[in-house]
C-alpha cells in the first residue's frame, strides 16, 4: 500500500474525474493519467488483492459491458430487435474471449441463446394446479428476485405482506427473525404458511418475549403448523435482539432475504413507514451467507429456548413480567404528568438555585411518598429542554435494583419515551452508558467513574441521599463535576 504526496499548489493539474474523498475504484488508464497530474493533494493505492480480484475486477467490467450495451442500444435503438441482437452478439463475444483465455469448452455453453428470453419459473405439472390450467398465472413476486431493492412503505411500492405471500409460494424454506409477533401481522400471512408448510416446507422462527410485545396466540398458531420449529429467547435483558430479518430460501440459488424495521405485525408489514432491504442471492451472496450464518448460530445458541407444546403457561408468565417491568402500558405514555402545587414549588426552588444562585448541587427533602422522584424526572425533562440540542446525558444511582425499576418507568412515563434509558443492576446489562439507572454497588464493581471523564454525565441523582454517608458513595459525590 503506498501513500503518494504530490507537491505544489493545490487545484492545480486534471482534477475533472476526482472529487475528494474515499474510492475503491480500479485504476484505469483516464484515472491513472489525473493521478499523475495531480499538484498540491495526497492519495493512497493498493495492489489488486490477489485473493478477491475476480469480484473487483468483475465488478469493474460490469459498468464497462453495461455502458457498451447501452451504446449499442441506442444506436440502434430504432429497431428494437437489433438493439437487442447487437447486444448478445457482444455479451458472445466476450464469452468466446473467456473461453480462448482459459482454454475450458463449457464455456460456449454459456452463450445466450437464439430464443433471446429468460427464464421466470419451472413447476411440476404433476400434482400442481398448473395441470388444470397451463395459462395460469405463476405467482411471484414484484420486485426482482435477482437484483436487491428497498422497501420504505412508500404508496407506489407493493405493500411487503403481498410480497411475502409471493415469496412464500416460490421458496422451499423460510427463516424469520423477529423481536416480536403481532395476531394482526401473521394472520395476513398465515394461509400462505399453511399451504407452503403442508406441502413439506421447512418453516423457523426466532423471537422473544421483549417488552412483552408478542402476541401467545400468534405463537400459538404458529406452532400448530406442520414442519414449523420455534425458537423463543425469555431473558431479554442479557439477550436483547432487535434484528428483523424474513429469509425466503431457494435452492434454485434465488434467495432473497428482507432485514429491516419490520416486526410482524399489521402495521409493519402493510402501511407503515418502515424501510426494509431486500437483499437478493444473485447480486449479494456474501451478505446472504452472513444473514444465514447469523440465523443458524442465534438458533443454536442457548439464549433461544424451543417453544413446543405445553409452553404456552411459561411464554405469557414471561410476557406478563416483561410488560410489569419494562412498564409497556401504552396509556402509561398518552398523558402529560404535571406536578402537584408542593412538587412545582420544589422545581421553582431547583431552577432558581441553578439559575440566580449558581448552586449546581442541590438536595431536596421530602416525606415519603410525596414524588421525590417524579420532581427528579420533570426537573430532568425541563433541564433537557433548556440545553438545545446537548445529549444530557443521565445518571441515577440508587442502592436497590426494585428502586431503579421504578425509577426508570417514572422518567419513562415523563418523558413519554418507553424506551428511555437502561438498567445496570443485577442481570441487567445496558447496550449504552448515556441515560443510566444503576446500582452503586454495579456502579464501583465495574468501576465506572474511571472508564468515564468527571463531566461525561450532565445531570446526576443520588436516591435515598441518606445512604450517600457510607464510604460506597465517597468517590461518587467527589468525582463528577461541572465543568
Amino acid at each position: 500500500m503506498k501513500h503518494k504526496r504530490m507537491k505544489g499548489n493545490k487545484g492545480m493539474g486534471d482534477k475533472s474525474i476526482l472529487e475528494e474523498g474515499l474510492y475503491e475504484r480500479v485504476i484505469d488508464k483516464e484515472l491513472g493519467s489525473s493521478l499523475d497530474k495531480l499538484r498540491g493533494m495526497i492519495y493512497k493505492d493498493a495492489p489488486i488483492d490477489s485473493e478477491e480480484a475476480s469480484i473487483i475486477l468483475s465488478k469493474y467490467i460490469q459498468e464497462i459491458v453495461e455502458k457498451g450495451l447501452d451504446n449499442i442500444k441506442e444506436k440502434k435503438g430504432k429497431e428494437k430487435r437489433r438493439g437487442l441482437r447487437g447486444q448478445i452478439n457482444l455479451i458472445n463475444k466476450i464469452i468466446d474471449i473467456i473461453e480462448g483465455e482459459t482454454g475450458e469448452s463449457y464455456f460456449s455453453n454459456m452463450k445466450i441463446d437464439s430464443r433471446s428470453k429468460q427464464l421466470l419459473a419451472l413447476y411440476n405439472m404433476e400434482n400442481s394446479i398448473f395441470a388444470l390450467d397451463k395459462k395460469k398465472e405463476i405467482p411471484r413476486p414484484e420486485t426482482s428476485i435477482a437484483q436487491s431493492s428497498l422497501f420504505t412503505g412508500a404508496i407506489h411500492e407493493p405493500q411487503m405482506y403481498n410480497e411475502f405471500k409471493k415469496e412464500i409460494f416460490s421458496c422451499d424454506k423460510i427463516d424469520m427473525l423477529v423481536s416480536f409477533i403481532k395476531w394482526s401481522g401473521l394472520r395476513l400471512i398465515r394461509d400462505e404458511l399453511l399451504s407452503f408448510t403442508q406441502k413439506g416446507g421447512e418453516l423457523r422462527v426466532i423471537t422473544t418475549t421483549y417488552m412483552g410485545a408478542t402476541d401467545a396466540r400468534a405463537i400459538e398458531e404458529l406452532r400448530a403448523l406442520p414442519n414449523t420449529e420455534i425458537r423463543v429467547s425469555y431473558d431479554t435483558k442479557s439477550t436483547r435482539l432487535h434484528a428483523k430479518a424474513y429469509i425466503f430460501h431457494r435452492k434454485t440459488g434465488y434467495t432473497t432475504a428482507y432485514v429491516g424495521s419490520s416486526n410482524l405485525s399489521n402495521a409493519a408489514i402493510s402501511s407503515g413507514l418502515e424501510w426494509n432491504i431486500k437483499v437478493t442471492k444473485k447480486d449479494l451472496p456474501e451478505t446472504i451467507k452472513k444473514i444465514e450464518a447469523t440465523f443458524d448460530s442465534y438458533w443454536n445458541s442457548a439464549d433461544f429456548v424451543e417453544y413446543s407444546k405445553g409452553d404456552s403457561s411459561r411464554l405469557l408468565r414471561a410476557l406478563n413480567a416483561e410488560k410489569n417491568i419494562t412498564g409497556d402500558n401504552q396509556h402509561f405514555f398518552q398523558f402529560n404528568i404535571e406536578p402537584y402545587p408542593f412538587q412545582q414549588e420544589i422545581l421553582d426552588r431547583l431552577q432558581a438555585e441553578r439559575e440566580i444562585r449558581g448552586y449546581y448541587k442541590n438536595l431536596v427533602v421530602a416525606a415519603t411518598g410525596t414524588g421525590k422522584t417524579v420532581v427528579s424526572a420533570l426537573d430532568y425533562k425541563r433541564f433537557r429542554r433548556e440545553q438545545g440540542n446537548s445529549p444530557t446525558r443521565l445518571l441515577f444511582v440508587a442502592h436497590r435494583k426494585e428502586i431503579l425499576e421504578q425509577s426508570i418507568l417514572c422518567f419513562r412515563g415523563v418523558l413519554k419515551d418507553p424506551n428511555f434509558g437502561e438498567l445496570f443492576v443485577g442481570s441487567y446489562e445496558p447496550l449504552g452508558i448515556e441515560h443510566l439507572f444503576i446500582s452503586i454497588q454495579t456502579l464501583n464493581s465495574r468501576e465506572m467513574i474511571a472508564k468515564t471523564s468527571p463531566d461525561f454525565y450532565d445531570y446526576i441523582v443520588v436516591d435515598e441521599f441518606h445512604h450517600a454517608a457510607a464510604s460506597s458513595y465517597k468517590e461518587l459525590l467527589s468525582y463528577y463535576r461541572r465543568m
